[in-house]
């Protein structure tokens, strides 16, 4: 798997190539939103346009770099999933915790106006993570 970097009015658009599978990308995704973090940028967008498969290893990545980014007081959106990455997360509930967007512009213009829903996404991590 390749990470490509690039941003759009403030927010860093991680576009990935290739399946995110254990031993394959997963380390490298942890690694990269820790760079990124430390620079001070917290508005990302996860591309998944070019991910075939994601096996559990991957997504436990993807869930952690949400959790990783939503502690550090930032944003985390996802977009252009497959539609088998779209159903396994409705299958594993993620879809309520995660944010997915069918295009990456529309995952850029939920920046410019957040949802309600996800205000209530956000208030149901916190509440989480004070749990953990």
């Amino acid at each position: 798997m390749t990470i490509t970097e690039r941003a759009k009015d403030g927010i860093v658009i991680l576009e990935l190539q290739g399946s995110v599978l254990l031993g394959n990308g997963d380390l490298a995704l942890r690694e990269h939103i820790s760079r990124l973090l430390a620079r001070g940028l917290q508005r990302i967008i996860l591309n998944l346009a070019g991910v075939p498969y994601v096996d559990s290893s991957g997504l436990g990545e993807i869930v952690r770099a949400m959790t990783t980014i939503k502690r550090a007081g930032g944003s985390f959106k996802l977009a252009s999933p497959t539609r088998r990455l779209v159903d396994i997360l409705n299958i594993t509930k993620l879809s309520s915790i995660l944010e997915t967007y069918d295009t990456e512009d529309a995952a850029l213009a939920s920046f410019q106006s957040p949802s309600a829903a996800s205000s209530a996404e956000e208030r149901q991590l916190r509440s989480a993570a004070e749990r953990s």
